[in-house]
């Protein structure tokens, strides 16, 4: 690289780009064409593509652009060397000075770059307290927020939103179009006033032309006596012109008083207009209040349940939202979100299954546990494979295994019923089946009979207990 001393200059020249392609020249000094970086408004060009820069002998140079900007652009060459060093000295190995001076020269770079880019920072002032601190508040504390400057101390600090201050504007947008509708009323009164004036000047002026003309007719009637007649003539006029001067005063006091009124009616219209702003201010803030309630009160369509409202507050007892996963209003109750009602497949209508709540039979019979009220009341029916897991004592149903009635005991399941049987209302015979088909225990303290022939089939057991007995007749 080249050697040459680094001049006391700003890294940064800023042109507008009047000379087309150029050249544009920098006076500071560079070791590489890739030393600077060259923008065009504020779009970074690029080495060879956009523009090719020429280093003199001195080190200072000049760029050149493929094509020419735009003669009104702004064309800014500054200083951005990449910051590292490029030479490592090793013990025993060569110290030249064109290394020495390679490295020097690069650390006054650095540091004229940094100069220049401190140059165009928020910076307080060396007099400053020691005690100043100009670091920024945290992102998420300014993001949104005006920066302004602490009364006392003067560092830097969030103040109000910038939400806030458009608002502002817009309301005082509003309160000067108002005003401007005030002072047009004004205006109108001060026009009308100043008629008034004007009448009244008109009439001063008429005054004193009567009050010259009297005087001059005192003169004459001074000067000659012999003009007494034409004097007291001239006199007469003058009295008269007099007269017409005091009607046209008092005119001007009306038009006066006009104007006065007229100025009141408009103070008094912009009293109005004020308090119509007023009126129209509290309705917004009113309903703007009452959309805020709505809004923590009903929250809209959301997939799942909301911890906090719309605004980011505490849920409110009796909040509302719609549930799209589910398709189901839901309500909350103060700690926990519940469905909002029941949907018609969740419960017994009246109109469906209980048309008829005042009498019993009816119902018994539309929710179907009877056929009438001189039929039959249906159980439960199946095989003794299909009889509950876990029975409790009085369960009572119909096995259709064996056709019998049965009923479980708390212990076992066992028959219900029986007794003879016979034709018509005869109750002569006892019936049992011929094939025991399924183990069986006679419980203890209990005995049993049939009639045989009896056969027990081959891999079932009739266990009798101890204590009990079991004959075939």
């Amino acid at each position: 690289m080249a050697d040459y001393p680094i001049s006391p200059v700003v890294r940064r020249v800023v042109y507008t780009a009047s000379a087309g392609v150029g050249p544009y020249a920098f006076t500071f000094e560079i070791l590489a064409q890739t030393d600077i970086d060259v923008y065009v408004d504020s779009t970074l060009k690029t080495l060879t593509t956009d523009y090719t820069v020429t280093i003199n002998a001195n080190g200072t140079g000049e760029i050149t652009f493929v094509s020419a900007p735009t003669a009104t652009a702004r064309v800014t060459i500054v200083g951005a060397r990449s910051i590292e060093r490029a030479t490592d000295f090793v013990t025993g190995g060569d110290l030249t000075a064109s290394s020495l001076n390679l490295a020097l020269d690069q650390n006054v770079i650095f540091s004229q770059q940094n100069a220049e880019a401190l140059g165009r920072a928020i910076l307080a002032p060396v007099t400053d307290p020691s005690s100043i601190n100009m670091v920024l508040p945290a992102q998420t504390s300014r993001a949104g927020k005006v920066l302004s400057f602490n009364s006392s101390t003067g560092n830097p600090e969030t103040s109000i939103t910038v939400t806030a201050i458009n608002d502002a504007a817009t309301n005082a947008a509003a309160a000067a179009a108002s005003a401007s509708a005030a002072a047009s009323s004004a205006s109108a009164a001060s026009s009308s006033a100043s008629s008034a004036s004007s009448s009244a000047s008109a009439a001063s002026s008429s005054a004193s032309a009567a009050s010259s003309s009297a005087s001059s007719a005192s003169s004459s009637a001074s000067a000659a006596s012999s003009s007494a007649s034409a004097a007291a003539s001239s006199e007469t006029h003058a009295a008269s012109s007099e007269t017409a001067a005091a009607g046209s005063a008092s005119a001007a006091a009306s038009s006066a008083s006009s104007a006065s009124s007229s100025a009141s009616a408009a103070a008094g219209s912009a009293s109005t207009a004020s308090s119509a702003q007023a009126a129209a201010e509290a309705a917004r803030d009113a309903t703007l209040a009452a959309y805020d309630n709505f809004d923590d009160r009903y929250l809209g369509a959301k997939s799942s349940d909301p911890s906090v409202d719309n605004d980011g507050n505490a849920l409110v007892a009796g909040a509302l939202y719609f549930n799209t996963t589910s398709s189901v209003m839901k309500l909350y109750t103060g700690s926990a979100w519940v469905a909002a009602y029941v949907s018609g497949a969740d419960y017994l209508a009246k109109a469906n299954n209980l048309s008829d709540l005042v009498s019993a039979p009816t119902a018994r019979i539309n929710i179907g546990i009877e056929t009438g009220a001189t039929g039959s009341t249906k159980v439960a029916s199946g095989t003794a494979a299909q009889r509950d897991g876990s029975p409790a004592a009085g369960y009572f149903r119909f096995n259709t295994d064996v056709a019998k009635f049965e009923g479980y005991n708390g212990t076992a399941w066992g028959a219900v019923g029986g007794g003879a049987t016979g034709g018509g209302s005869d109750a002569v015979f006892v019936e049992n089946d011929q094939v025991v088909t399924t183990n069986y225990t006679i419980p203890s303290g209990k005995n049993a009979m049939s009639t045989g022939p009896v056969t027990v089939n081959s891999g079932v057991t009739v266990t009798v207990s101890t204590g009990s007995r079991y004959v075939v007749i």
